[in-house]
C-alpha cells in the first residue's frame, strides 16, 4: 500500500492538466463575431493637393509723387488706414512760394489780356468814326488802312494775353497739383507692412515711402499642373484648408493663360469670400487646395474603419481560411467613407471593421458575408 499511493496521486494531477489545457484549447479555437466589409474597386474623380498663397488684390509701395524732403511721417508699421488717409508730409514751404508766384503771374496776364481787350476796342471806335467820314472832304485813305492794321494788332495782341494767361492758369493748376501731392494719401484701405524711409529723408519722384496691403481683399493664387486646368473655369468651387486644418471654400476666378514652359503649370486666382485679415489670415499664408483631376480613374478602396495603425504601421485585419491576418497597406487620399488602396490589398479582400480592435493575429472569427459588389 504504502507504493501505490504516490503513483495515484501523480495520475491524479497529469489528468487534471490535461482537463485544463483541452478547456484552455476549446476556449482559443472559439472564433469570435466581426463585421466584415469588401475590398472594392470603383470610379473616381481623383483630387490633386496644389499648395497656394494667400495674396492681396491691391498691395504693394506707396510712392512720392514729387521730390522734396519728408516732414514727418503720420503713419507706423502695423497701422491700418482708410483709402485718403494721409501716410506722410513732404515739406511745403517752396511749394506754397511756387503757387503764390503763378497766382502772381495769372493775375500780371489776366490784367494785360483785359488791357489788350481795351485797347482792340478803342482802335474798333476810331475805324468806325474813320469809316463814317468817306464821303467828307476830311477823309484819306491812308489814316484808314492805318487803323485796319491797328485794329488788326490790337486782335493779335489779344490772342498773345489770352495765351499767356491760360497758360499762368495752367502753371497755377500744376503748383497746386504739386503741393496736394505733398500730402502722401493711401490709395485703398489697408495696413502698413513697411516704411522704407524715415522723416528728414530726400526722396525722388517714384521713390517708395511706405507698402501697403489691401488685407481685406484677399484671394488665392495657386500654380496647378497644366494637365489639371481644364476643368478650373470661373466659378468652379475646390476645397481649401489652413496649415491649422480649417477648410473653406473657394472660387476659380480666372485662369492666367500663361504656361510656365519649366513647371508646366498655368497660375490659377480663387476668390474665398471670407478671406480677410480680420479673419486671422494674412497674405503670403500658405493654403491647400484640393484640385480635381481632369480624368476618371479606377481604384481599390477600403473602408476606414478598417485601418489601425499598430506600433506605428497602418494595418488591416484580413480574413483567410477563417482566421484574421495582420496585413500592412499603403493608402491614399479619402474616397467619401473609403480610403484608396495604395497596396496591401486587392479587390473582393474582406476586411474587418468591427471587433477588429480586440483581435489577436491568427484568432479564429465568424461574421456574415457582405452583399458582393454591384456589377
Amino acid at each position: 500500500m504504502p507504493i501505490v499511493r504516490p503513483v495515484a496521486r501523480t495520475s491524479f494531477f497529469i489528468a487534471a492538466a490535461i482537463t485544463v489545457f483541452a478547456a484552455g484549447t476549446a476556449r482559443a479555437q472559439q472564433a469570435m463575431d466581426v463585421v466584415v466589409d469588401r475590398v472594392i474597386a470603383e470610379t473616381s474623380h481623383q483630387h490633386v493637393p496644389v499648395i497656394g498663397r494667400f495674396v492681396a488684390r491691391q498691395s504693394g509701395p506707396v510712392a512720392a509723387r514729387i521730390s522734396g524732403p519728408i516732414s514727418e511721417f503720420k503713419v507706423e508699421v502695423g497701422d491700418r488706414v482708410a483709402k485718403g488717409d494721409i501716410l506722410a508730409v513732404l515739406v511745403k514751404d517752396s511749394l506754397k512760394w511756387e503757387r503764390e508766384l503763378r497766382v502772381a503771374e495769372l493775375r500780371r496776364y489776366q490784367a494785360g489780356l483785359e488791357t489788350a481787350a481795351e485797347t482792340l476796342k478803342l482802335r474798333q471806335q476810331e475805324l468806325a468814326r474813320l469809316e463814317g467820314l468817306r464821303k467828307s472832304a476830311a477823309f484819306s485813305q491812308a489814316r484808314l488802312d492805318d487803323k485796319r492794321q491797328e485794329v488788326a494788332v490790337a486782335k493779335a495782341e489779344i490772342a498773345v494775353a489770352r495765351g499767356q494767361a491760360e497758360s499762368a492758369k495752367a502753371s497755377l493748376s500744376l503748383a497746386e497739383i504739386n503741393l496736394s501731392y505733398a500730402d502722401v494719401i493711401a490709395p485703398y484701405d489697408g495696413v502698413v507692412s513697411r516704411r522704407h524711409t524715415e522723416a528728414g529723408a530726400f526722396v525722388n519722384l517714384g521713390d517708395p515711402l511706405v507698402t501697403l496691403i489691401d488685407d481685406g481683399n484677399l484671394e488665392i493664387e495657386a500654380d496647378v499642373p497644366a494637365r489639371n486646368v481644364s476643368g478650373l473655369t470661373p466659378g468652379v468651387q475646390v476645397n481649401a484648408t489652413l496649415s491649422l486644418g480649417n477648410t473653406m471654400s473657394a472660387k476659380v476666378r480666372a485662369v492666367v493663360p500663361d504656361e510656365n514652359p519649366q513647371t508646366r503649370t498655368r497660375t490659377v486666382r480663387f476668390t474665398v469670400a471670407t478671406a480677410s485679415g480680420s479673419d486671422g489670415i494674412a497674405a503670403n499664408q500658405s493654403v491647400t487646395l484640393s484640385i480635381p483631376a481632369t480624368r476618371k480613374e479606377t481604384v481599390t478602396t477600403v473602408h476606414k474603419d478598417a485601418v489601425l495603425n499598430r506600433m506605428g504601421k497602418t494595418v488591416v485585419f484580413l480574413h483567410e481560411d477563417g482566421k484574421a491576418v495582420v496585413r500592412p497597406v499603403r493608402l491614399g487620399e479619402a474616397v467619401g467613407s473609403r480610403l484608396i488602396v495604395v497596396s496591401g490589398l486587392a479587390a473582393g479582400d474582406l476586411v474587418v471593421v468591427r471587433g477588429n480592435e480586440r483581435l489577436r493575429p491568427g484568432q479564429a472569427i465568424s461574421f456574415t458575408p457582405p452583399p458582393e459588389p454591384k456589377s
